[in-house]
């Protein structure tokens, strides 16, 4: 295996393994507990597991793979704030849906090869590439898995909820 394989399965495997353990809670939280705020005053886990959907919806098209398969969940879960849409999908929507996507992305992620991951993704034009080669499809899932983290340690908090 090159380098070059190597450092792409690095972050390829850590993707996998942070959605893994988001899977995990998810499964291990009731709708119930789906329902209440991560904290005080802050959103609900229905809502994270929402805009988790919608952004990983969002790197289909920026990663050249399709078009979004969830295009009216955006509006409610990234440009809306939680509990500002009156009508959001079921939790259980919201977990078939999850697992849907969960088999999708990987299974188009599977097909690029390691130097695919280097090529810039659709957010970033030609010229601006390259000056900006590190503006690739492999920053993206970087960036993603840090963010699929982030809400993962959020939504641990309501397990004692």
């Amino acid at each position: 295996m090159s380098v070059l394989q190597t450092a792409v399965k690095l972050i390829l495997d850590r993707w996998e393994a942070s959605i893994q353990n988001c899977d995990v809670l998810l499964k291990a939280l009731s709708d119930d507990q789906l329902q209440k705020e991560v904290s005080p005053g802050k959103n609900r886990g229905v809502y994270l597991l929402g805009h988790l959907i919608s952004v990983h919806d969002n790197m289909l098209p920026l990663l050249g793979f399709d078009e979004k398969q969830y295009p009216e969940l955006t509006k409610i879960f990234i440009e809306s704030p939680d509990k500002t849409i009156p009508e959001i999908p079921s939790v259980q929507e919201l977990r078939s849906i999850w697992e849907k996507q969960r088999i999708y992305l990987k299974a188009k992620m599977d097909q690029l090869k390691a130097e695919d991951w280097f090529e810039r993704h659709t957010a970033v034009s030609e010229e601006d590439f390259v000056k900006e080669p590190h503006r690739n499809k492999l920053n993206i899932i970087l960036t993603r898995t840090t963010h699929l983290a982030y809400h993962t340690g959020q939504l641990i908090y309501l397990k004692q909820a």
